[in-house]
């Protein structure tokens, strides 16, 4: 007995160990400072700024209005919203602004479906050379385009992610998920390419080569997280993603713990959808040496932070009380768990907020947990956050 007690120890252990491993390696990459900034163009390209909107009248006229407010040649650019189910009120004030409206009325709606009747609207043929996604909430400033248009200058761009943060922080579970986002801009943007592997996409404040977003997007059938399949399908087709750290683009953190559930509900489920669907991929990507895409699917079976964390802390705690002797290998990677979680925060949010948001981890432990068991409900349906938050504190 005390030998199978043994042998699933260590089994455990090294199943979490590799995933801590993983994120201390690309954390510590985080030390090595920023990217050199792209060097400014006179070359303008053609840009379609696409916004899809479902039930976000609450926002949408904020986000089209900063979209809108670029120092770019006016001329250079479109904003295309898809409108789906927002009330006649908000539609006609997009309609009295200088952008394209386009009402889709789905029964079942989804981020993928507005996007493909968008490119659909336009037709592959339409004179872009770029397409941006912007989330409905999403705040950009005015040199955004620009600084984005820098970056295509150079001709090996093909897909870029900008710098997504925090719009608001008026609650500790929107400082938590602000603290969250960050550490994903850390882990898997900065440090990735830090270290010469691709970007991780995040859903907004993107940027794709027309023809290429146009060709992979009408291909993608996915409910929730077009934008797992979205980087699967580019990365496996050998593309490299770049990221912008300098350029930022504001996004609305959840305010309440049940918005929290449900949007992690809506993430885990396209995180193991995108792996089941490309997972047979692996062998011919191993062959090939496609070390992007390997990345990205084992990102796609990995643990989520706060299960990795709540895990290894249950696993400490028990090995310590019920069996000390082997708690010591357990006790190490929980420091460098921390260690690594510690560095990839920026500076600006260490502070006592910071300390109160870490409060809710447990709770939200307790919520990942539950939502193990929800995610082939999830994929069957959109799961919409609502947006709309009170101004930052």
């Amino acid at each position: 007995m005390n030998c199978i007690f043994h042998i699933v120890d260590w089994i455990f252990f090294l199943l979490l160990a590799v995933n801590v491993l993983y994120i201390f390696v690309f954390s510590m990459a985080t030390l090595k400072g920023m990217p050199s900034k792209p060097a400014p163009t006179d070359k303008r390209k053609r840009y379609l700024i696409l916004i899809a909107a479902y039930r976000e009248d609450a926002v949408i006229r904020e986000t089209v209005k900063s979209c809108l407010n670029q120092d770019y040649p006016s001329d250079m650019f479109d904003v295309l919203v898809i409108s789906d189910h927002m009330t006649q009120e908000t539609n006609d004030a997009l309609r009295a602004m200088p952008i394209k409206l386009l009402q889709v009325d789905f029964e079942k709606s989804t981020n993928t479906k507005s996007l493909k009747a968008a490119l659909e609207y336009v037709g592959k043929d339409a004179p872009y050379d770029v397409v941006m996604i912007i989330d409905a909430d999403n705040i950009v400033d005015n040199k955004y385009l620009s600084e984005v248009n820098d970056a295509f200058a150079n001709p090996e761009v093909k897909v870029l992610q900008t710098h997504r943060v925090a719009k608001n922080l008026n609650t500790n579970t929107a400082y938590l998920d602000a603290v969250s986002e960050e550490m994903n801009n850390s882990i898997f943007r900065l440090g990735h390419v830090n270290l010469g592997m691709p970007t991780a996409l995040i859903g907004s404040g993107m940027a794709f080569e027309f023809g290429l977003f146009y060709d992979a997007m009408m291909t993608n059938t996915s409910v929730g997280g077009f934008d797992r399949v979205l980087e699967m399908k580019l990365l496996y087709e050998g593309h490299f993603f770049y990221y912008l750290p300098r350029t930022k683009v504001l996004d609305e953190k959840i305010q309440k713990m049940d918005g929290f559930y449900n949007q992690r509900r809506r993430w885990l489920s396209a995180q193991y959808y995108s792996f089941a669907e490309f997972v047979h991929h692996l062998p011919s990507a191993i062959k090939e040496k496609k070390w992007g895409f390997i990345d990205k699917l084992y990102q796609q079976a990995a643990f989520s932070r706060v299960l990795l964390l709540g895990f290894v802390v249950i696993f400490t705690i028990l090995t310590t009380i019920f069996c000390s002797a082997i708690s010591l290998k357990w006790w190490i990677i929980l420091l460098i768990l921390l260690l690594s979680l510690g560095v990839a925060i920026p500076r600006r949010y260490w502070g006592w907020r910071l300390v109160r948001s870490m409060l809710l981890v447990p709770y939200s432990f307790v919520l990942m947990f539950i939502n193990l068991f929800r995610l082939k409900e999830a994929n069957k349906r959109f799961i919409h956050t609502v947006h709309g938050a009170k101004p930052t504190e």
